[in-house]
């Protein structure tokens, strides 16, 4: 009965943070839509506040993945294991989403969807990481030996992070510099824009919470059975 009850509290959780995330979002498309046009991209810009939230995401679900693969290697509980691989799907899927994102706003901007600049690579070298960890995950069943291996890769895997966001100063680039640049606090935005973008920041942060609750759940449940199955 207990159980049940977690479960109910906890799908309400969920349903609050994927509710709110949507309405947040809503919010900031909307504000996207209002905000001018930027000076020299016109209203091309408006793909940037889909595409930083997006990479956004994509660092924080891998960062997620690193918390919760040294989580395991200390705990060594299984469920840290599972979350840490919801983390990386999460991570891989809107890693995805800013490649694409990217190569629409790069096409008109650069002449091409893609080029090998220093922060697509940095980027392509991140998902490419990403894709290993869950080849590994699949090929490897003695389950001790997958979540180590997995543990690895997650914590290895997230060092590309800094790179890649650092990649536009430490190397020549096509790609422009930070909106916002976390290691000088600078903003180079006018302040309808900067709102309509910060806006979407919080939406994606209150979806990656809810995607990470609801694919847990799943994860959860399927490792039930399978343990069903085997005992």
């Amino acid at each position: 009965m207990q159980l049940t009850r977690s479960s109910e509290k906890g799908d309400g959780l969920t349903t609050a943070l994927l509710s709110t995330g949507l309405a947040v979002l809503l919010v900031g498309f909307y504000l996207a839509l209002n905000a001018p046009p930027d000076a020299n991209q016109g209203w091309l810009v408006r793909i940037l506040y889909l595409h930083v939230p997006m990479a956004w995401l994509c660092y924080l679900a891998i960062f997620g993945t690193l918390a919760y693969s040294v989580a395991y290697l200390v705990r060594r509980n299984p469920h840290y294991d599972r979350v840490a691989a919801v983390s990386a799907e999460i991570g891989l899927l809107f890693s995805a989403l800013t490649v694409l994102t990217g190569a629409l706003w790069g096409r008109p901007t650069w002449g091409v969807y893609w080029t090998w600049e220093p922060r697509l690579t940095t980027f392509a070298i991140l998902i490419a990481v990403y894709v290993g960890y869950f080849i590994v995950r699949s090929a490897i069943e003695d389950p001790e030996l997958r979540a180590n291996a997995s543990a690895a890769i997650g914590i290895l895997g997230s060092i590309n992070v800094p790179i890649s966001y650092m990649s536009v100063k430490w190397w020549r680039s096509l790609h422009q510099t930070q909106t916002i640049d976390l290691t000088t606090g600078k903003v180079n935005m006018e302040p309808s824009m900067l709102l309509a973008l910060m806006v979407n920041l919080l939406a994606f942060t209150l979806l990656y919470f809810a995607f990470m609750r609801l694919r847990g759940q799943i994860a959860r449940y399927e490792a039930q059975r399978q343990e069903a199955a085997h005992g």
